[in-house]
C-alpha cells in the first residue's frame, strides 16, 4: 500500500478528545478518503482508477477522511454490500472545494436565520456535511466528532473520475487488522492520521470557524 501505516496506540494518545475535527491522511498535494462498497463496484474503481460500471452518479456518494469512523460504519468490512474497503487518494485542491460547498445535513440556527434559508442552501449544494461521533476501534462512541461528506451532482462526477490521484484496495489490510480492533490494540495498526487544517472559507462551511 502506499498509505503510511502506523500502530493505533502512538497516533491515539495525540489526538483531540473531543470537538469537531477534519482527521485525515494528506500531505502538500493530496488527502486520503475512505468509501466502502459491494466488490463489483470496489473492485471495478481500484482496477481502472476511476469510478465505473455499476457506480451510480444518480445516488448520493458519502466519503469519509476518518479510517476509524469508515470502520465503524462498515463494520470492518463485513457489513453486507461494504467488503471492499477503498483509500482514494484525492487532489489537496479538490478536497478543499469540498469542504467549501459543505452544507450540513440538518438544520443549524447558529448558521441559518431560518430552515427555509438553510432548506435553500442544501437545494444548491453538491456536498452534504454530516458530523457523528467519532468510534473507537471496537465501535464504542467517543466525545469527539468525524465527518462524512455525501457528493451529488457536479462534485459527484468531478469525485469520480477528475479529481482521483489514485484508488487502493485496502480489504485485505482491513482484513488483517479487524482481530486487533477487537482484542488487541497494542497490535492495531492503521493509516497515518493528523487534525486537517480547514481553511477559512472550509472551516466556515463545517460550522469549526
Amino acid at each position: 500500500m502506499s498509505l503510511s501505516i502506523v500502530p493505533y496506540l502512538s497516533q491515539a494518545a495525540g489526538w483531540p478528545v473531543a470537538g469537531r475535527h477534519v482527521l485525515a491522511q494528506f500531505d502538500d498535494q493530496s488527502v486520503v478518503v475512505y468509501q466502502a462498497y459491494r466488490p463489483a463496484i470496489g473492485r471495478f474503481a481500484a482496477t481502472h482508477g476511476y469510478f465505473g460500471g455499476e457506480f451510480s452518479l444518480s445516488r448520493m456518494s458519502w466519503i469519509k477522511p476518518n479510517f476509524l469512523w469508515m470502520m465503524y460504519r462498515c463494520g470492518w468490512g463485513q457489513k453486507a454490500d461494504q467488503e471492499t474497503i477503498l483509500a482514494v487518494r484525492l487532489q489537496r485542491q479538490a478536497f478543499d472545494e469540498i469542504l467549501r460547498q459543505a452544507v450540513p445535513s440538518s438544520f443549524d440556527r447558529a448558521r441559518y436565520a431560518s430552515k427555509e434559508e438553510w432548506q435553500a442552501a442544501v437545494d444548491g449544494s453538491s456536498v452534504r456535511l454530516q458530523w457523528d461521533p467519532d468510534h473507537d476501534p471496537r465501535g464504542a462512541p467517543l466525545d469527539r466528532r468525524a465527518v462524512q461528506l455525501g457528493l451529488r451532482g457536479d462534485v459527484l462526477r468531478r469525485y469520480a473520475r477528475e479529481w482521483i490521484v489514485s484508488i487502493e484496495d485496502i480489504s485485505s489490510f482491513v482484513s488483517e487488522q479487524r482481530s486487533h480492533a477487537a482484542r488487541a490494540w497494542a497490535q492495531l495498526r492503521m493509516p497515518e492520521e493528523r487534525v486537517y487544517p480547514v481553511g477559512p472559507a472550509g472551516a466556515t462551511a463545517l460550522g469549526i470557524a
